[in-house]
């Protein structure tokens, strides 16, 4: 039990490091007030997604970053919750049954739930399978089952196949209007601000130092009498439900889905936003998710070779930070590793 210990995370968070999360949380609060008060409030939807991009990387660190499992299947989840809002909303205008049953909803608090547990679920039945390998196998089977799910959204005309599906309006939520933008922005921020939370004490948990002995070496955590196997299937099924919110919140966010969710290069962004930010990390994937899209956006309004510049801004970045933006922050004001 010892030797777990002497894997854990450093336990953060003194005073100041709460203190300066405290002002980043109020910063953000305020940030649709200031978005008005300079003349741009398009900040507030490229900030909103910001935010739901930040719960998915975040849920893919969790296996990532702190577990060394690299999934590139991580988009399937976040399309799964996409379309399973989609799907309710269309049958909910329709009144069309749903395998015989008549299901369908515009109501937030079913639908992001059951969007959760959908891809949860999903998870579950892919992870069981994927987690019998590793390496680069591991990257391969994550890569083969998301595709799976890709092609068949594609190929599902009934729910717009390749067009994708519109969402005419946001979900309801009782007592808030979700179709204002800063009403919007804040009811993501505050779930993103409850999921990080979650994530703090999963990783804080001897649950998550277990995860960490498995990135530093499962055979050790195996000679100590630790079964990894159901520690990592679960830390799967619970980044796959992260990866299910945040696809629920941005079907909503851009009222419509597309197979394009659920593509492999979807995985691809989301792991760069991890290894950007710094892996392993609590903040790092968000740090990454706002510094990526930022740069897209920029860049995107100055050139449409604008990838040709990103690309070696972000080789760059990795190459000369170590472990990160979170790691070059943490140098920059002389603390240690967390």
């Amino acid at each position: 039990m010892a030797d777990i210990q002497d894997t854990s995370p450093a336990k953060p968070k003194n005073v100041r490091s709460r203190l300066l999360i405290a002002q980043l949380i109020v910063l953000l609060a305020v940030l649709p007030y200031l978005a008005n008060l300079f003349g741009q409030p398009a900040l507030v939807s490229l900030a909103t997604r910001i935010i739901i991009l930040a719960i998915a990387a975040a849920s893919l660190n969790l296996i990532m970053g702190y577990a060394g499992l690299a999934s590139f299947g991580h988009a399937a989840w976040y399309g799964l919750g996409g379309y399973v809002v989609g799907i309710l909303y269309r049958h909910s205008v329709t009144g069309d049954p749903l395998f015989g049953l008549p299901i369908g909803s515009d109501q937030m608090l079913i639908t992001v739930p059951a969007a959760i547990l959908i891809a949860g679920l999903f998870a579950a039945i892919f992870g069981s399978l994927s987690l019998r390998t590793s390496g680069v196998q591991f990257i391969m089977i994550t890569l083969a089952f998301a595709q799976m799910i890709f092609f068949f959204f594609v190929a599902l005309k009934a729910y717009g196949g390749d067009d994708g599906l519109i969402i005419r309006r946001r979900n309801a939520l009782p007592g808030l209007d979700t179709r204002d933008a800063m009403v919007w922005y804040w009811i993501c921020l505050g779930v993103a601000i409850l999921w990080y939370a979650l994530l703090s004490r999963i990783v804080a948990s001897r649950f998550g130092r277990i995860l960490v002995g498995v990135r530093q070496s499962e055979r050790r955590m195996a000679a100590m009498g630790v079964r990894t196997y159901p520690y990592k299937l679960v830390a799967f099924v619970i980044a796959g439900m992260g990866g299910g919110l945040a696809g629920a919140l941005m079907a909503n966010h851009m009222r419509f889905v597309s197979p394009d969710m659920l593509h492999w290069t979807q995985s691809g962004e989301f792991m760069f936003m991890v290894i950007l930010g710094g892996a392993g990390t609590l903040l790092g994937p968000a740090f990454g998710a706002a510094v990526l899209i930022g740069l897209e956006t920029v860049l995107a309004a100055w050139t449409e070779h604008w990838q040709v510049i990103l690309g070696p801004i972000l080789v760059l970045a990795i190459l000369f930070t170590r472990g990160g933006l979170s790691g070059l922050v943490r140098m920059v004001r002389g603390g240690r590793d967390d």
